[in-house]
């Protein structure tokens, strides 16, 4: 198209700009590489070249020529995603050069809504006061009578308030107002009565979502990415905007930077990587919101062993809670949502996770998995291959104490099997608790062949465990049997004698 038109260098980010929705992730990160190629590296260049007046006709042709910036011949989402980059490096370039910029993009004869606000967002963060807010008339009508249906005709409080005040406060507290609202709003969703033009309210809602296709700031996107159901999902969805104000400017340069390396289809190179060193510089309230700004439940399997690579490769070792954190945003809601055999890409990102964090792979997956009561065979067969391959003998036994605290079910008891299969050493206290539980829970097994199976296993393995006393108490329960491995069992109990 025009990209004759600048140098080698401003190509390059006009390529990035160009490449769809994340244009302005992908421009920061082309940006990054320059300057560590070349630390003198400048966008004046670019910035005068999109400048420039050009020859520009009609697409019918009727029209006389006219001239104009060569900003303006470009298309929409190339505005929005040059603009959404400068406002994140703004800092970094002459004030005079952005307002030559934006002054160019304002003789646009057909400006989108959102190109304006973007520029008059970029004009007060260089000081030029605006008394227009940044959304139109007909957006501001459009709140107002949606507020009025969900509080009522009578209360004319909420969101309505926001739209007619006099005053216009900043945009960046004008957002954060609108998402505590949104949030108030769902919690009392149970006292709403809806009107019957549902559909028309989902379109309007939607319109009020920061998307990457329709945001000011990039950063407040990542946060605003929706996840699916689930405990770390809905944290995620509701991470509150001033949280991610609060971070530190460093980590939300690098949350953009790790945002890009996970979108791209590229190998990773070594130096990419370097950018999850961030992790260790987080404290754990950091943690939960760089991964609901990533959107890590998200994620998608095919991109896990590039991920887990770069995070077994960090040095020092990730911290307890942030290892934890991120177990429990990358794969706890992708394993409690399997309904076939993992796939081997999970398989191996949670395996090689399990090898290096095992205290936290047992809390954050293997015991919230063990709780769910939606545990199936493809959950038991993947804790089968951690306990088994990635876990010593401690953490096998702080895995078995994990079932003493739930509800068996016949998933659960394949799991219990594995780990009595590599023959864990129990204490008398540890195997005391362990024959309450097979006595307490057994009444609900008397058909099950597994529970059979698992009682051989620990009469067999384990006799030297059995006293006098639950001898008697396991007696008591294989009578309620029903299998036909029932005679089997009660051979074994009585071929016991050291008690």
């Amino acid at each position: 198209m025009f990209l004759s038109r600048f140098d080698g260098q401003s190509r390059l980010l006009v390529r990035s700009l160009l490449s769809g929705v994340s244009g302005a992730h992908r421009a920061l990160a082309v940006l990054h590489r320059q300057q560590r190629a070349k630390s003198d590296t400048s966008l004046g260049n670019l910035l005068e070249t999109l400048c420039r007046d050009e020859v520009s006709r009609s697409e019918d042709g009727t029209k006389p020529l006219t001239i104009k910036p060569l900003v303006c011949l470009f298309p929409a989402l190339f505005k929005q995603n040059l603009l959404s980059f400068i406002y994140l490096v703004h800092s970094l370039l002459p004030a005079t050069a952005v307002h030559r910029l934006l002054k160019c993009l304002n003789q646009d004869s057909h400006p989108k809504p959102w190109i304006t606000a973007l520029g008059r967002q970029l004009e007060r963060n260089l000081g030029t006061p605006h008394k227009e807010p940044l959304y139109t008339e007909q957006c501001s009508q459009r709140l107002m009578d949606l507020s009025q249906r969900l509080v009522g005709s009578i209360e004319t409080r909420g969101w309505a308030e926001c739209f007619s005040s006099e005053t216009v406060e900043s945009e960046s507290q004008s957002v954060a107002d609108l998402a505590e609202l949104g949030t108030q709003r769902k919690r009392k969703s149970s006292l709403i009565i809806l009107e019957s033009d549902g559909e028309e309210m989902g379109s309007q809602s939607k319109r009020m979502k920061i998307c990457e296709n329709d945001g000011v700031d990039v950063e407040e996107q990542s946060v605003k990415t929706e996840t699916p159901g689930g405990s770390e999902g809905d944290a995620a969805a509701e991470t509150p905007v001033s949280h991610c104000d609060a971070l530190p400017e460093h980590i939300k340069v690098s949350v953009l930077q790790i945002k890009e390396l996970l979108d791209s289809q590229t190998e990773w190179e070594q130096s990419s990587t370097d950018v999850f060193k961030v992790l260790n510089d987080c404290d754990p309230s950091q943690v939960g919101v760089l991964c609901g700004m990533l959107s890590l439940p998200d994620l998608p399997e095919q991109t896990l062993p590039k991920l887990c690579s770069s995070l077994l490769a960090l040095s020092p070792d990730l911290s307890y809670s942030t290892a934890a954190t991120l177990i429990r945003s990358l794969l706890l809601e992708k394993v409690l949502s399997l309904s076939e055999p993992a796939s081997r890409c999970l398989v191996t990102s949670v395996t090689s996770l399990c090898s290096q964090y095992p205290r936290p792979m047992c809390h954050a997956l293997i015991g919230p998995v063990l709780e769910d009561e939606k545990i199936g065979p493809p959950q038991a067969e993947l804790l089968n291959r951690l306990t088994e391959g990635c876990l010593d003998s401690h953490y096998r036994l702080l895995v078995l104490q994990m079932t003493f605290r739930i509800a068996w079910s016949e998933a659960v008891l394949s799991v219990i099997h594995g780990l009595l299969d590599s023959k864990p050493i129990l204490s008398e206290e540890l195997f005391t608790q362990f024959t309450e539980q097979l006595v307490s829970q057994g009444p609900q097994f008397t058909k099950s062949v597994k529970f059979v199976k698992m009682m051989l296993t620990v009469l067999t393995k384990y006799s030297a465990n059995v006293t006098a006393a639950h001898k008697h108490s396991l007696t008591g329960c294989l009578m309620l049997n029903e299998t036909f491995l029932k005679k089997s069992l009660q051979a074994a109990l009585k071929r016991i004698t050291h008690t």
